[in-house]
């Protein structure tokens, strides 16, 4: 393991995670910080319901892309050996950095969202067919119920599951990270949990509409 690569692999990742795209595209097109209005999370979810598709699919993009990056920048810069275990562990590390990034971004205050577009970056660099197949999981279950929160945890409960069940890794802390990233979306989604079992959790909005509040 190269540590002074691994290192700048781990720096470069936080601060890609801290791009606070969100934050930026909301405040340059529309004047307006996400984060005082609807969910209040820095995230494409509710960048779509206050500012519309046209504003909050870039952001997605964005934040899927810099999760994928931070997750490959181990293997740019040469970190380990190709095809390791190790090289599998430190794109989890890498990722983790990303995605922590993203929930408490250098460049917006530590005040960003919950890092699930992130997140999905991080599983399509580490395992793109599995990931594909939880997005394809998300995507049903939001046609079906019209709600992101259900389909994030949905999908984040079926990545272990689809790893252990169809899938092979050489790297046993894979495998606890594929658990962890289930654990970690029910656990970031506990107010949603709550509004679900109030009755009062949104609907995303597929009229391309903004929400009035």
């Amino acid at each position: 393991m190269n540590i002074l690569n691994t290192i700048e692999a781990f720096f470069a990742a936080y601060l890609l995670g801290s791009i606070p795209s969100a934050v930026w595209i909301g405040k340059w097109l529309h004047k307006t910080d996400v984060r005082e209005h609807g969910s209040g999370n820095a995230g494409a979810t509710n960048v779509i319901r206050v500012l519309g598709w046209k504003t909050g699919i870039p952001v997605l993009l964005i934040d899927l892309a810099k999760g994928w990056l931070a997750t490959m920048l181990p293997v740019f810069l040469n970190a380990a050996e190709p095809e390791t275990a190790m090289l599998t562990n430190l794109q989890i590390a890498s990722g983790l950095f990303s995605i922590t990034g993203h929930i408490f971004p250098l460049f917006a205050g530590f005040r960003g969202g919950k890092g699930v577009a992130t997140m999905f970056g991080v599983l399509l660099a580490l395992q793109p067919l599995l990931t594909l197949l939880c997005i394809g999981v998300f995507l049903l279950v939001l046609i079906i119920t019209g709600i992101v929160s259900v389909s994030s945890m949905t999908a984040g409960i079926a990545f272990p599951v689809f790893l252990f069940l169809m899938f092979d890794t050489p790297s046993v802390v894979f495998k606890v990270f594929s658990i962890i990233v289930a654990i970690a979306l029910l656990l970031t989604h506990r107010k949603n949990i709550g509004r679900l079992l109030r009755g009062e959790e949104k609907k995303l909005n597929f009229s391309g509409k903004k929400d009035k509040a």
